[in-house]
């Protein structure tokens, strides 16, 4: 097992997620690649420091360049703001370095379309851990199996109330579309629409902004938002999401109903599945509950125990496998940089909908 030299840019909550997922990935799934935790970088030294030393780094540094030039350092993930996404990038794939983006991949359709192209030849992911569920893995081989017929219509959500309180203060969340919730929260949802139903032709959305006024100044972008789509399938399909979503923590959700069934899903239950089928007589049909398991993608390495579960720090692990079997291969796995731009563009048709407020198309070039 060979090892690689891993830098990570930014220590916070993604930071260290993908710290101890660096840490734990080789011993769960046996990869040909094996992470050394080389060098970690924050916004001051003091900082960086400290996370050296939480994390199990060899080094740290508040210059990110240092760490993206550091010839020890072989593969770079980026856990920063989106507006420091692009830079970044461009300097390690300019260096022939893999690199593993946080989402949504850049602050603007510029950025995306600008790293997108600097990543080619080169290994890279975005990280889009959600979609990496065992139920939701599973969930793709359904819908690719047609066990559910043809698809007839899609809903989604990603709701979360982390500022349904009025009274909380201003932050860098609320300055900027980039930082809103249909520019920074609405992108997981839009990857998982695009995951399970393919692309996206056409948008019809609206944006809101709930609570405009804050201690500590105005609010400059939105707190939810709401949209009508068409898919290059024909499905239709409605996509809602929401950071003042009172009650509601990670309502990661869908729902896919198709001529011979249905699939359920909802990130608050992460470990089950809900599955209708039309088979049997009326008297006995209803959605089974599927607890994820050993025979489901990637939860054998964490668990042998049918219904022990999988958490969020697992998705994580499991998105680190990915980008080394990535790197090791050769071979992209989803997804890429390309699939990030998708989501981006997505975003750009449903931020200029909601300006025009007529329907808009999706740029696929």
């Amino acid at each position: 097992m060979a090892e690689i030299g891993i830098g990570i840019v930014g220590g916070g909550y993604m930071g260290k997620a993908h710290s101890v997922a660096m840490s734990a990935v080789a011993a769960l799934f046996d990869t040909a690649l094996r992470p050394r935790l080389e060098m970690i970088s924050a916004s001051s030294d003091a900082s960086a420091e400290k996370y050296r030393a939480s994390f199990g780094f060899a080094r740290a540094t508040s210059d990110w360049r240092k760490l993206v030039e550091d010839p020890r350092v072989e593969a770079v993930v980026i856990a920063t703001p989106q507006k420091f996404h692009r830079e970044i990038a461009e300097l390690a794939f300019a260096l022939g370095k893999p690199v593993l983006c946080e989402k949504p991949m850049g602050a603007s359709l510029e950025d995306a379309k600008a790293m997108t192209a600097a990543a080619k030849g080169h290994a890279n992911m975005v990280g889009y851990n959600y979609v990496r569920t065992p139920a939701t893995q599973y969930a793709r081989k359904l819908l690719k199996e047609g066990a559910i017929g043809d698809v007839t219509w899609f809903r989604a959500e990603m709701t979360e109330d982390f500022l349904a309180d009025p009274a909380l203060p201003t932050t860098w969340r609320t300055d900027g579309m980039a930082n809103g919730c249909i520019g920074d929260l609405a992108p997981h949802i839009f990857n998982a629409a695009l995951a399970l139903m393919g692309p996206i032709d056409r948008v019809n959305a609206e944006i809101e902004t709930v609570h405009a006024k804050r201690p500590g100044g105005t609010v400059t972008n939105d707190d939810h938002m709401q949209m009508m789509c068409r898919f290059s399938s024909g499905v239709m399909g409605h996509i809602y999401a929401s950071r003042v979503a009172t009650g509601r923590k990670m309502g990661y959700a869908y729902e896919i109903m198709g001529t011979k069934g249905s699939i359920r899903f909802d990130q608050e239950d992460q470990n089950a599945l809900w599955l209708y089928k039309m088979d049997g007589p009326d008297a006995t049909r209803g959605f089974t509950k599927i607890l994820t398991g050993p025979s489901h993608p990637d939860y054998e390495p964490f668990c042998q125990g049918p219904g022990h579960g999988t958490g969020y720090q697992d998705q994580i692990i499991i998105e680190a496998k990915d980008f080394l079997t990535a790197i090791h291969t050769g071979q992209p796995v989803w997804p890429t940089f390309q699939d990030g731009l998708s989501v981006i563009q997505v975003t750009d048709a449903a931020l200029r909908s909601a300006e025009s407020g007529r329907w808009e198309d999706v740029s696929h070039s």
